[in-house]
């Protein structure tokens, strides 16, 4: 139970947490659809990790200051339910269980198939063989999921060393052999206007950055959460943003953009011309792993939402849901998030998928936001051992970024947005039945 979490964590190890929880697929990936918005011009790219980190530092300070004082299991489901209500809170488990976390997954799925398949001298673009690779890897994970949590664990330690080889060697390397060429010049390419690609440039960031709502978990069992946790967001998402820098400079001293836009893996082109054929090979498998690893995240932690809406018997078979095999795993959650991935991974795409999955889940992000100066004004007296700092300035920031994004999406990718959009909103005939059968 929460209560009695132990109060063990130190500043290094909740650092540490966030630099783990952050650091994914998503920079290895998404330089294509950056670069692809820019028209191949490198300056709004570098811009657009920049921004996109301080929209996420400012966001991971924010939702600490709700995580610290309502330090209940469920995460954003439970601090949307404490305060706008049940039906608000239901509908956020709801986007998560039937889009985010198995869109999400999908597109890790989609993203390794494609390549694995290059990996073997296919072209990726033959769905023929990426959705059986794609949905492969779906199903093998679940099923060894279902074996029981310590099988993800060992998992996750193999997974940080493959997403770490790969991005030190490339920043090292990039930097010795690149050649300088300029950053920022152009901002964008011909035909393209800053600002109709800057808000498909920071949902590709977002997604890199995304992983910091997961942060705020460990409060209760920090130590001193009113200083450490605040400095561990900042510290560690620098450090992440820095990484990120770092990384991208590398791939565009080796690479020009036009190249990096060109290719579904951006590290991977970068690592060949670096280490030749070979050397590319092994810094492929790599991030193989990495992805890997982030799927597993996933389809680990994702399950635990149905799981808790079937306790509270608020969606379709909440008797099956609600069920935890010997290994200790929601087995029957686990399988209805793997099944809808299956479904998602059908279409084959991974930046559409992700755009999907961010602009839905940033809409929550956003009300989780407003909801710390509301929960301020409706409960002054809660105890908060933490308290977001340069309020309301921080929150601000993070509001106005996220509402930013949001309202780009629904002006220049109106289906995508409009179809996270319809299938939250399934989720509420859904809750209306549920409680009335209750």
């Amino acid at each position: 139970m929460d209560k009695e979490l132990k109060k063990t964590l130190g500043f290094s190890a909740a650092l540490s947490t966030v630099v783990g929880l952050v650091i994914g697929s998503g920079v290895f990936f998404k330089p294509q659809a950056i670069y692809t918005a820019t028209n191949g011009a490198p300056g709004l790219g570098i811009m657009a990790w920049i921004i996109g980190g301080v929209i996420t530092i400012t966001a991971g300070l924010t939702a600490a200051e709700i995580s610290a004082a309502i330090p209940k299991t469920g995460g954003m489901m439970v601090y949307i339910d404490e305060i706008y209500g049940p039906k608000l809170g239901f509908l956020t488990g709801w986007m998560q269980t039937v889009l985010f976390f198995p869109g999400t997954s999908a597109a890790l799925a989609v993203i390794f198939a494609k390549q694995v398949v290059e990996l073997f001298g296919s072209d990726s673009s033959n769905m023929a063989f990426v959705l059986p690779v794609a949905i492969g890897v779906i199903l093998l994970l679940a099923i060894l999921n279902n074996i029981g949590s310590s099988f993800g664990g060992s998992i996750q330690t193999i997974a940080t060393i493959g997403k770490m080889l790969p991005l030190i060697l490339i920043i090292i390397f990039g930097f010795i052999r690149g050649n300088s060429t300029s950053l920022f010049s152009p901002m964008v390419g011909p035909g393209t206007t800053t600002g109709s690609a800057l808000g498909q440039v920071l949902i590709a960031t977002l997604f890199a950055y995304d992983g910091w709502i997961n942060v705020g978990a460990i409060a209760g069992e920090m130590k001193n959460p009113g200083t450490d946790l605040p400095k561990a967001i900042v510290g560690g998402l620098s450090i992440v943003m820095a990484v990120y820098l770092a990384i991208n400079v590398a791939y565009l001293w080796v690479a020009p953009a036009s190249d990096l836009a060109m290719a579904t893996s951006p590290a991977t082109l970068v690592a060949t011309k670096l280490f030749g054929s070979i050397g590319g090979k092994i810094i492929t498998v790599g991030i193989l792993i990495s992805v890997f690893g982030t799927l597993n995240g996933y389809l680990l932690t994702g399950p635990r939402i149905p799981y808790t809406l079937a306790r509270q018997g608020l969606i379709p078979g909440s008797n099956a849901l609600s069920k935890v095999n010997k290994g200790g795993s929601p087995s029957n959650a686990l399988w209805l998030i793997a099944i809808l991935a299956c479904l998602y991974a059908l279409s084959g795409q991974f930046n559409l998928l992700t755009d999907l999955t961010i602009f839905a889940v940033w809409v929550f992000y956003v009300l989780t936001f407003i909801g710390v100066i509301k929960l301020r004004k409706d409960k002054p007296d809660l105890y908060r051992p933490y308290k977001v700092p340069l309020y309301p300035i921080i929150p601000a920031i993070a509001i106005i970024g996220g509402l930013f994004v949001i309202i780009n999406q629904l002006l220049t990718a109106t289906m995508i947005a409009l179809g996270g959009i319809i299938i939250t909103l399934i989720g509420l005939p859904v809750y209306l039945v549920m409680k009335k059968d209750k």
